[in-house]
């Protein structure tokens, strides 16, 4: 074996130290921990605590893995996989090798093989005594799932029988028509939830199934990333991220409190045939209880039937985005932590006017018998690297995978700026270290007494932000966005019929697919759109009524609305297969149906009628 093609980072001994850990892979595991930095990585930590900069500027990165010799394997947004190992045993990855392409989240090592996923499939290499680059080629193990512009990382898990299980999320808000707007009427999920919204179970030895050969496991999730097996309970338990915007879908009976304060970002146990409610309902953390979504006639008060779908048995704070979770089994930490598990939140952008929240890492204890054992606490945090701000991009770090390495520490990585953080136990107390100086955050100032500033905050604000600079990868930026101040048809073709079916298809996509807006009336378009212009257009000229008018005209085949506002909705009750997906010999027994209203919400509205029915027998095969 030969290391000419292995690409250095910091400081590497010799040649002959190079031969070495050809032939013996990574520094062999130490039970002593390594020396810390002096501010811990920038983080801050529960007493005892310490931290250190494993790597850094990796560009960004997703979930992360780590190998039984102490090799970590960090996946990256858009460039496949960064093999790192710690040579000499300070702590530190001073070797670095990048391999496969493609972007995507999910990775683990397991069996002696390194899977990881993109977008729409799952792949996976031998992995090599003494090799942190994987030798052979690489083996796609299940290919061809649903990607859409939402909720498309691909997460995924093992259980003990070496079974795999992929979750293909929803790429909807709460499938509302249109989608996260005002009014918003939630769709009929039957066929949709035959192929999105669960989990599927495969045979990791099997090479390029489909999602019809797996067997659909679960129902009714938005979108899961943290997944994880316990195996003292034997069963899994996953995190996940709740609906967005109630105040944009229903301003009448939700405020800013509302939709910053909930939903929960959901724990569940994961079992065959779990249905955890989406998209009909969401759990309040306030309330602690099963809420009807206002899609489907939620009125911020109406309770879902009791019992028909599980409580959380944690209940996160609401927006605060779940992406990796770990089981802890080693003995590094205190005892308190062990089979605990972390879980690693992205942090909030939906909280927007509020200032945002998350930014962390939580422990949940268990108790003895797999379960948690009540609530969870904060064990790292700091990762913004300031106290307060409205707009992510004011985050320094935004921490997301987290794994737990051979020696006990636990692994956690960063979507900004490519950090990865190695933490550890040495019952020290740390050191004052003087903050490093942080800009404040940007902040532009609002025309509030523009006529488009209303709208814009209702609207609008919830995603591309007050000061109109977006969220990485979630909504543009539209500060001297050409768009904005471009051609003013252009720009009112895009509220009235969505981006998605104006703008260039190669034009750079965002998580988060902006709905057509054309329930809303030319003077409220005509409105805010002057002001976007005016505040984040270099002062482009205003837009007129009459041009949303004429634009909307030449568009017959969308429904009209009133210049003075949207169009009235009427309420209808209707019958939905819930979820119908699947219906076999082998049918879950959460399969049934629901009889749901699927209304806008009034401001007097009526008594609610949930209730549920014998599921009907209209399904498709289903594989185990």
């Amino acid at each position: 074996m030969t290391c000419t093609s292995r690409r250095r980072v910091g400081l590497l001994g010799r040649g002959l130290l190079a031969l070495a850990v050809c032939a013996a892979g990574a520094a062999s595991v130490s039970s002593a921990p390594p020396k810390p930095d002096p501010d811990d990585g920038g983080i801050k930590l529960p007493a005892g605590f310490h931290a250190l900069v494993f790597a850094d500027a990796l560009g960004p990165l997703r979930h992360v893995a780590v190998a039984p010799n102490g090799d970590v394997y960090v996946k990256t947004t858009k460039d496949g996989v960064i093999g790192l190992r710690d040579t000499n045993g300070d702590g530190r990855a001073d070797l670095k090798e990048a391999f496969g392409a493609g972007g995507g989240t999910g990775i683990a090592v397991h069996d002696g093989y390194l899977y990881h996923s993109s977008n729409s499939a799952v792949f996976r290499y031998k992995l090599t005594q003494g090799e942190l680059k994987p030798a052979g080629a690489q083996e796609t193990i299940v290919t061809d799932l649903p990607s859409e512009e939402q909720h498309d990382s691909k997460a995924f898990a093992f259980d003990d029988e070496d079974r795999l299980y992929v979750e293909v999320g929803s790429p909807s808000n709460s499938m509302g028509d249109p989608d996260r707007a005002k009014g918003a009427k939630g769709k009929d999920p039957t066929e949709f939830l035959k192929t999105h919204g669960g989990f599927w179970r495969f045979d990791p030895a099997k090479a390029s199934q489909k999602e019809a050969d797996g067997f659909h496991y679960s129902t009714g999730h938005r979108h899961i990333m943290a997944i994880a097996w316990n195996p003292v309970s034997k069963t899994f338990f996953t995190v996940m991220n709740g609906r967005d915007q109630l105040s944009t879908v229903d301003p009448v009976h939700y405020n800013d409190d509302d939709n910053a304060e909930q939903p929960a970002e959901e724990m569940q146990v994961l079992r065959e045939g779990s249905n955890f409610g989406w998209p009909y309902t969401y759990w309040d953390p306030l309330k602690k209880a099963r809420m009807v979504a206002p899609e489907y006639g939620g009125d911020n008060q109406k309770r879902a039937e009791p019992g028909r779908y599980p409580d959380p048995v944690v209940a996160f704070p609401a927006h605060w985005a779940p992406m990796q979770m770990a089981y802890y089994s080693a003995d590094q930490f205190p005892a308190k932590y062990r089979g605990g598990m972390f879980v690693g939140f992205h942090g909030s952008w939906n909280r927007a006017p509020k200032p945002q929240k998350g930014y962390n890492v939580a422990f949940v204890p268990f108790d003895a018998k797999g379960m948690p054992s009540g609530g969870y606490e904060v064990f790292a945090s700091g990762f913004p690297a300031r106290d307060e701000f409205t707009n992510p991009r004011d985050a320094k770090y935004r921490p997301c995978g987290v794994a737990v390495g051979p020696d006990g520490s636990l692994y956690v990585t960063d979507t900004e700026k490519g950090r990865v953080w190695r933490i550890f136990y040495t019952g020290e107390k740390a050191a004052t270290v003087a903050p490093a100086a942080v800009p404040a955050a940007a902040k532009k100032a609002a025309s509030a007494e523009h006529p488009g500033a209303a709208v814009y905050k209702q609207t609008c604000a919830v995603c591309h932000m007050a000061d109109g600079r977006g969220v990485p990868n979630m909504q543009p930026d539209l500060t001297d966005s050409a768009v904005v101040k471009g051609d003013p048809r252009r720009l009112i073709d895009v509220i009235l019929r969505g981006p998605a079916n104006v703008l260039p298809p190669d034009r750079e996509k965002y998580h988060n697919t902006m709905p057509e807006l054309s329930a809303l009336g030319d003077s409220e378009i005509a409105a805010v759109l002057s002001y976007v212009r005016k505040q984040f257009g270099g002062g482009a000229p205003p837009i007129s009524v009459s041009q949303v008018a004429a634009v909307r005209a030449k568009g017959s085949a969308h429904t009209p609305a009133p210049a003075d506002g949207p169009r009235a909705g009427s309420q209808k009750v209707t019958t939905v297969p819930w979820p119908g997906a699947l219906s076999s010999a082998r049918r879950p027994p959460w399969a049934s149906t629901i009889r749901f209203e699927s209304a806008r919400p009034r401001p007097t509205p009526p008594v609610s009628r949930v209730r549920l029915r014998s599921p009907r027998k209209n399904g498709v095969k289903t594989r185990g």
